[in-house]
């Protein structure tokens, strides 16, 4: 199978993990993973947030992380490039939920019967546009629970580690999710992986 090419939707301050361990694990089985975020062009150094848990904290802490380098140009960016989209979650899809074309973009993939990818709250993005998710049932971080219950879709709580798909739509609660979630990304976009015996 040749390799699929994916379209990553990131903002400020998005999920480093769910950047970096996303993209190069697609890579390393033979996908292209192209990166865009509202207002730069390729080139452009974005800054990530590693977010963590932990005893006496009710939500989560936030953390400055490495920059990620944007691939594409946005205004440029044509969907038809691509194979399926995805949405890194982190404190990004608050604020690029609000550009028309992030939508359009979503929309797109979505009319073309393409692939949709969501970890975290990469949710934000798809209730934004709720033809995506109506009808399905999604997952993502608990804070998004309540704007999921103003669409047609059904919120599931699965879990810390399990990922949900439902037809070509894949979501997740967050980034220690990301070995189940790519998984299922992984049985989307038709990759199969076969283990061999090592001589030794």
């Amino acid at each position: 199978m040749d390799g699929r090419r994916i379209l990553m939707l990131i903002g400020e301050y998005s999920e480093e993990y769910e950047i970096f361990v996303f993209q190069q694990a697609m890579e390393a089985v033979g996908h292209v993973v192209d990166i865009i975020c509202p207002e730069t062009v390729s080139g452009t150094r974005v800054t990530t947030s590693v977010h963590d848990f932990g005893p006496g904290i009710m939500t989560w802490s936030e953390h400055k992380g490495h920059g990620i380098e944007v691939t594409v140009d946005f205004d440029k960016c044509s969907t038809d490039d691509y194979d399926a989209v995805y949405i890194a979650g982190g404190r990004g899809p608050e604020y690029i939920r609000t550009y028309a074309r992030v939508r359009e973009i979503v929309r797109e993939f979505y009319q073309a019967g393409k692939p949709v990818f969501s970890i975290c709250h990469g949710l934000q993005v798809l209730i934004a546009v709720p033809e995506v998710i109506a009808g399905k049932r999604v997952s993502g971080l608990f804070t998004v629970e309540p704007e999921v219950a103003l669409t047609e879709a059904t919120y599931v709580k699965i879990g810390p580690k399990d990922a949900l798909r439902d037809g070509n739509l894949v979501t997740a609660e967050g980034w220690t999710a990301l070995a189940s979630f790519i998984r299922e990304c992984l049985a989307v976009l038709g990759t199969e992986i076969k283990h061999h015996p090592v001589e030794r």
